[in-house]
């Protein structure tokens, strides 16, 4: 008896896709030096020929939207953001955030590095465990390449890397934002008013003036 399970047409479904996408051809746009446009499904034989741009499917996997994400992932990462929280020295945080750029994860990350940010990271998570990653709501402690892998899968992420050769995720910035005071100016000293000098005193009167002697 030979049965088919919803799995197995869904997978024979995508197989025909994916052979489909495989087969169709780029269609290139040219532009020819009197401006006239045609299309054809091979390139010109040289540059003097006009403009060259490609079309349909065949054209490109995904062009990069904007903020400089493929069309693809850039709804994903609408969907399900990704944060990774991290310290300085430290080793599994060190790969997890190895592990995100290798393959391709736009995320941002937030630093633990001081007492404010200790203190605020504790009443978030509930204890001091780094690496900290964020899928969307799901929160993961620690660092586990199977499982981080699991939930990017499950969210949507593709398994390579389809970033842009020049893409870059954001300065990592600290968890807590301390605003310094601003400084204010010295208050000038007071000046001490000059000291008046007193009059030199006069001579003392003689007890004798007149010089009478008895």
């Amino acid at each position: 008896m030979k049965h088919c399970t919803i799995a197995s047409l869904l997978a024979a479904t995508a197989l025909m896709a994916s052979a489909s996408l495989s087969q169709a051809q780029t269609v290139y746009r040219i532009v020819g030096p009197d401006g006239k446009v045609t299309f054809s499904d091979k390139p010109p034989a040289s540059t003097d020929q006009g403009k060259v741009t490609g079309t349909g499917v065949g054209a490109s996997g995904s062009a990069a939207g904007a903020g400089g994400l493929p069309y693809e992932l850039r709804q994903v990462a609408s969907k399900y953001p990704v944060t990774l929280y991290t310290a300085p020295q430290c080793a599994p945080c060190d790969a997890g955030r190895a592990m995100l750029t290798t393959r391709g994860i736009p995320f941002s990350e937030r630093t633990v590095s001081t007492p404010e940010d200790s203190a605020q990271f504790s009443k978030q998570m509930g204890d001091g465990s780094l690496p900290v990653l964020n899928v969307g709501s799901q929160r993961l402690k620690g660092f586990s390449e199977l499982e981080w892998g699991q939930y990017l899968d499950a969210a949507g992420y593709p398994k390579a890397s389809i970033l842009p050769a020049n893409y870059k995720n954001a300065a990592p910035s600290p968890l807590v934002t301390v605003q310094k005071a601003p400084q204010t100016a010295p208050k000038a000293a007071d000046t001490p008013a000059p000291a008046v000098k007193p009059p030199p005193p006069s001579a003392p009167a003689p007890a004798n003036p007149a010089g009478i002697q008895f």
